[in-house]
């Protein structure tokens, strides 16, 4: 197994750290203004281009520019949503996204506000929907950046750190141990069973207020007991 192992993670340790930097932000872009992480989940870009990580700066500027490229996806899904939005819902790309979903974002966002811009972040579906949604809304662009940025830099951080752990980890143990390979993929395993889990617990103590509409007023919030 740690030949193969080894072997993947060269391919990515090979590519260009600017290169392989720039591919993830623009991933994360897209995956956040066109719907696109519908289809290629932006964490599997930022776990596989960290674990071509090879020091503290490479580390550093991975995280900055997924930053970048998720606020610049979150503003230009912002901007779509302003503009264009009941054309990008009405579309057939939109129809496929599901009427469902598409009520779920905005009475979630209609009824938490800011609330559901910080925790949509973390949320499957409703990440790609909720920008798209607030540039629909009667939200401010100022307030919606406000409460992205701190949920981009969580999630920035957290998947930058633990695809260089699990492959610094491997990198470490490779000579000694013939089995370091299994615990890279137990590094990756428990990370994405407790990325499922936190997930599956904000969805359901947040499912409430995506079923029930609010007041037409993104910038208030509606809590029910």
């Amino acid at each position: 197994m740690n030949e193969v192992l080894t072997w993947l993670l060269d391919i990515v340790q090979n590519v260009d750290p600017i290169a392989r930097t720039i591919i993830a932000g623009i991933g994360i872009l897209l995956e956040t203004s066109v719907l696109i992480g519908l289809i290629v989940p932006g964490d599997t870009i930022v776990i596989v281009a960290s674990t071509g990580i090879s020091n503290w700066l490479e580390y550093v500027a991975l995280v900055i520019i997924v930053i970048a490229g998720a606020l610049g996806g979150e503003s230009i899904g912002f901007a779509l949503g302003r503009y264009f939005g009941p054309k990008i819902r009405g579309s057939r790309l939109g129809q496929r996204v599901g009427y469902e979903n598409w009520m779920r974002a905005e009475n979630y966002l209609d009824r938490r506000g800011g609330i559901a811009v910080f925790v949509s972040r973390f949320l499957p579906v409703l990440h790609s929907l909720i920008p798209l949604t607030v540039g629909m809304s009667t939200m401010r662009y100022r307030k919606f950046i406000a409460w992205t940025l701190p949920a981009c830099v969580i999630w920035a951080v957290t998947y930058a750190s633990v695809g260089w752990l699990a492959a610094g980890t491997y990198r470490e143990l490779a000579g000694r141990l013939h089995w370091a390979g299994y615990i890279f993929v137990v590094i990756i395993v428990v990370f994405v069973l407790v990325a499922f889990g936190v997930k599956k617990l904000l969805e359901r103590s947040q499912r409430r207020h995506m079923e029930l509409p609010g007041d037409g007023d993104a910038t208030t919030r509606e809590d029910l007991p």
